[in-house]
């Protein structure tokens, strides 16, 4: 939903709807609490919202209109693919600090839209996963299917990286470089040609078995 069409007092407390949202759980929030919520009467906010989950959608288009409006900057503004890898995760770290709850009911409460509406959220993941592809250079190693998965597993990476590392553990900047180390590493090999993997692979030292550390156990 384009955001002019957007109920305005949603907006103004959309934070508090997200937090009821993703504290609560979405069957656990009825429509009366929203319009309370919300400082509407239930028959203002069914006016703008049908449903709690047409509600729930506009959310999460919001998170994935924000998603491709981040991939749009960078692609202006990195020239090379380790630029645009590092502001990616970068971006997504910050994506995650600045809107919690919208990571977090996209990843939980997707499955209660209905079919029409989750087929309407699977565009909106494809679009971003095709772009976010497209964008660091995806090698031809892979079959289209391949292709498709690995932008599935990068975006996946991206947006559950935060949670590897409990945030009261780290500083914000060591987090954040600690993460951006763990995360580029992954997508590289993912995204490296054959060879190069294989060059990795090769690289790697070999680990003795027993009966060559214990010449004695071959006896």
């Amino acid at each position: 939903m384009p955001m002019p069409e957007r109920c305005s007092r949603f907006a103004e407390y959309r934070d508090k709807v997200l937090e009821l949202f993703a504290n609560k759980g979405f069957g656990q929030v009825g429509m009366r609490e929203l319009a309370t919520c919300l400082g509407l009467s239930p028959g203002s906010l069914y006016h703008h919202y049908p449903s709690k989950q047409h509600l729930l959608l506009d959310l999460i288009e919001e998170f994935y209109e924000e998603l491709l409006a981040t991939l749009g900057r960078i692609q202006q503004k990195a020239p090379g693919r380790r630029d645009k890898l590092n502001s990616l995760i970068r971006a997504h770290l910050n994506l995650h600090r600045e809107m919690p709850w919208h990571f977090r009911l996209v990843e939980r409460d997707s499955g209660c839209l209905n079919e029409e509406q989750q087929e309407r959220v699977q565009q909106l993941r494809e679009q971003y996963e095709r772009l976010l592809l497209k964008m660091l250079g995806g090698k031809s190693r892979f079959s289209e299917e391949g292709l498709v998965a690995a932008g599935h597993a990068i975006a996946s990476l991206l947006n559950s990286a935060p949670s590897w590392v409990m945030p009261d553990t780290l500083g914000t900047q060591e987090r954040d470089d600690l993460l951006e180390s763990l995360v580029s590493g992954a997508i590289e090999r993912v995204l490296a040609p054959r060879r190069s993997v294989e060059a990795i692979s090769l690289a790697r030292p070999m680990v003795k078995t027993s009966k060559e550390t214990h010449p004695s156990a071959q006896i």
